[in-house]
């Protein structure tokens, strides 16, 4: 994304003085939330702050936590140390827990197709890559595991739509540690324009006739 676009986007949500991702009247979260399930075909989304948050999110959604065994695609060491601070077993049989892809500018129109094929209950989407900072989601169909996902980036009992009237609706899916893995709405709004405009096809160039 050119710096001026950069700019732009900046100076829009800075304008509106919502720069928090527990203000009500936020937009650009649920933007970026709905760009991602309309180009993965997923029903939900849930917005963390990083790569490392949203394989927290993934497992703690289907209730996968401390002293449990799963298998996940291709750990590399950073992933395989996280897990290990969560208590999580890794092993290489068995459906995986979540599927992964990592965005950045080379890639960041083909999330679609980079994701057709991926079946687990949750679909880990880093986009750090894409140069706005550290940012990921979980897309999933099952409204479960979304609703345990979004309880576990806000520190205490409710989360970000129950919070306003803390009306407690569902105490199981309350997890028992809570994590500020909230996603800022400066950097979704960001990461919403280099998607929106990676999906556009190119402009044509070269002088004209």
């Amino acid at each position: 994304m050119e710096l001026f676009d950069t700019a732009t986007v900046l100076a829009r949500v800075l304008t509106t003085g919502v720069v928090m991702s527990i203000e009500k009247s936020d937009r650009e979260l649920p933007g970026l939330e709905r760009l991602l399930t309309k180009q993965t075909g997923r029903a939900r989304a849930v917005l963390v702050n990083s790569r490392t948050a949203a394989l927290h999110a993934a497992l703690a959604g289907q209730g996968i936590g401390h002293g449990d065994t799963v298998a996940v695609p291709e750990p590399d060491a950073a992933t395989g140390r996280f897990l290990n601070w969560l208590g999580v077993t890794v092993e290489g049989r068995g459906p995986a827990a979540y599927d992964h892809v990592a965005l950045d500018p080379a890639n960041a129109d083909q999330l679609g197709e980079l994701t057709r094929a991926a079946t687990a209950p949750a679909l880990v989407v880093d986009l750090t890559g894409l140069g706005f900072g550290p940012a990921a989601a979980v897309l999933t169909d099952d409204d479960k595991v979304w609703a345990r996902a979004e309880r576990l980036k806000i520190f205490g009992a409710y989360d970000l739509r129950t919070m306003w009237t803390q009306e407690e609706a569902s105490t199981s899916l309350v997890p028992g540690v809570q994590f500020n893995y909230r996603l800022s709405p400066l950097v979704a709004a960001c990461a919403r324009m280099a998607l929106t405009q990676a999906a556009r096809p190119a402009a044509p160039t070269g002088a004209r006739s």
